[in-house]
């Protein structure tokens, strides 16, 4: 069965994103092999807002070739919205309602893994009906002080079991943890 990982950045202190929506803090190192994570998969989720801001992404005329493949990678794999928005859009399948259900059929269906992008309310989302196969969490070197934090008012307690820990050169590690169920 696939699994859905949430692969995410977070802060020393735990924050996913700066106080005001910033993310440049983040660390991108070849090490890293974030094209392997990429090619591991073949379904996004997003939230809405992540999707608008994210979802089409273009790299700048002036980007590298690198940065150009991960983005037509990433723009190469089906993508799923979760948003009380019912929209119609060519890139991406909307879905409003009975979130658990429809993950689980998603799930069940045969392909490779699926990446919970986000946002944050989608990440609280699943978090909170336990549909998280996965978390992989990468601590980058920085403490914010403020933002919005990765765990926030947890209706219970999340029991993990640490499956791998990868050190990079740039000092982000990161942490793969599978639920204890």
């Amino acid at each position: 069965m696939r699994k859905v990982i949430l692969d995410l950045a977070v802060t020393l202190d735990g924050f996913i994103e700066g106080p005001d929506g910033e993310i440049d803090w983040c660390i991108m190192d070849d090490d890293m092999d974030f094209e392997g994570f990429v090619s591991g998969i073949d379904t996004i989720f997003y939230g809405r807002v992540s999707y608008d801001a994210w979802g089409n992404y273009q790299p700048e005329a002036g980007a590298g070739t690198a940065e150009q493949k991960l983005w037509q990678a990433i723009h190469a794999k089906q993508k799923f919205v979760f948003s009380s928005q019912d929209r119609q859009d060519e890139k991406a399948t909307f879905i409003s309602t009975d979130i658990p259900a429809k993950v689980a059929t998603l799930k069940q269906q045969a392909g490779k893994d699926i990446w919970l992008y986000g946002g944050a309310g989608l990440i609280k989302t699943f978090i909170d009906l336990g549909l998280i196969d996965v978390y992989r969490i990468s601590v980058h070197p920085v403490a914010l002080g403020s933002g919005k934090p990765l765990f926030e008012n947890l209706k219970e307690r999340i029991n993990l079991s640490l499956v791998k820990t990868n050190v990079f050169r740039s000092g982000v590690v990161q942490l793969i943890y599978e639920p204890k169920r």
